[in-house]
């Protein structure tokens, strides 16, 4: 039996007649830019992220762009993250005219290691951005112990909805940080039928410029007080989330359900190192990713079995040719480089059957001989 990697197929199976009468709206009232839909999302996805204030906007890059800007990043300061990311999150930092500062990540969640942060602060540093890979909340309050009052963009793209306790508190992605930004690419857990984003923040003022910068630099109409971007969430793509956000608890339950299978299946397989999920944290499993020897042997035999997989991330962005102008050489950031080599992310849909999970499990341990 052939297991996709993703089935969204499957998905839209399931609220195809919430998804239809909910674009049909849309199209009937002929109200494509902003408007009702969009507003109604933003104050969504506040009420989610348990913030007082989001801005919808064009993609989970520009989600980083409007967020870089709005801190006041330019030419010459320096935004420290993670090297084990999508490329989105450094690319926004060079898309600025800023320098992007990359430093280690905990070999065990994948996410940013504090400690790394606080030594990589300088001067010029405008902006510290911890990435929730995965679908797990980094260590926000350690990262905040560390920033010397530093604004903090929580790059939580793959955690809408993930949460983590600090001080004994459960916090939402996006809550803590100085802006949270989110990506609603149709592969996540929370994603449209095209490319869409949101930012998310508590500061009034942060909110207003994030507003300016979505829409040219302007609040009143042919009056620019900046210079923005084009970057306003279709009022169509915001149907499409609206239909399907009465759903995403109920479908990071069953990607929790379905990782909790996966853990206890694996679990006497020496080789292969389940996902370690912090006792603080509550992830909603973008990714399911283990760690492998000889992946690329794994790989092969994995697609002869006709198991969907893919690697989150077989080169870290210091590595990358374009950011080679940066000086960064292969052994700077070692944790990065060797999950780089070792990880492979395995179907975790919630829509998964149990014969399909059963295949799934039956692949690996057979590629281990058990």
């Amino acid at each position: 039996m052939a297991v996709p990697l993703l089935d969204l197929r499957a998905q839209h199976a399931t609220i195809r007649d919430q998804m239809v009468a909910s674009i049909l709206k849309v199209v009937d009232d002929q109200a494509f830019i902003l408007g009702k839909p969009v507003a109604d999302l933003e104050a969504e996805i506040a009420r989610l992220s348990n913030t007082k204030y989001a801005v919808g906007c064009a993609s989970g890059t520009d989600a980083l762009l409007i967020a870089y800007r709005a801190i006041g990043a330019v030419a010459g300061s320096e935004i420290i993250t993670s090297p084990f990311t999508f490329f989105a999150t450094g690319g926004a930092i060079h898309n600025v005219g800023a320098k992007p500062v990359f430093v280690d990540i905990d070999p065990k969640t994948f996410n940013i290691e504090p400690a790394a942060v606080g030594s990589a602060i300088t001067t010029k540093t405008k902006a510290i951005v911890p990435v929730d890979l995965f679908g797990q909340v980094a260590a926000m309050e350690e990262v905040a112990k560390v920033s010397k009052g530093i604004p903090v963009i929580e790059d939580a793209a793959q955690s809408i909805g993930a949460r983590r306790k600090i001080d004994g508190t459960w916090r939402m992605a996006g809550e803590v940080a100085t802006i949270g930004t989110f990506s609603f690419f149709p592969s996540k857990n929370l994603g449209g039928y095209g490319d869409g984003g949101a930012v998310v923040t508590q500061d009034e003022g942060l909110y207003n410029e994030l507003m300016r910068l979505r829409t040219h630099g302007s609040t009143k109409t042919y009056l620019h007080e900046i210079v923005g971007y084009n970057s306003r969430l279709d009022a169509l793509q915001a149907a499409a989330l609206l239909a399907k956000l009465p759903h995403l608890t109920a479908w990071s339950a069953k990607r929790r359900a379905n990782a909790a299978f996966y853990n206890q299946a694996f679990a006497d397989v020496a080789e292969v190192t389940t996902p370690y999920t912090e006792p603080a944290s509550e992830s909603i499993f973008n990714q399911y990713t283990i760690r492998v020897p000889r992946r690329d042997e794994v790989r092969a035999h994995l697609t002869a079995k006709g198991i969907g997989h893919s690697v989150y991330y077989p080169l870290s962005l210091h590595l990358q040719p374009c950011f080679a102008y940066l000086g960064y050489k292969a052994g700077q950031c070692p944790e990065s480089e060797r999950a780089s080599q070792e990880v492979i992310s395995l179907p975790i849909y919630p829509e998964l059957t149990p014969a399909q999970l059963d295949e799934v499990v039956a692949a690996v341990r057979g590629f281990f001989g058990r």
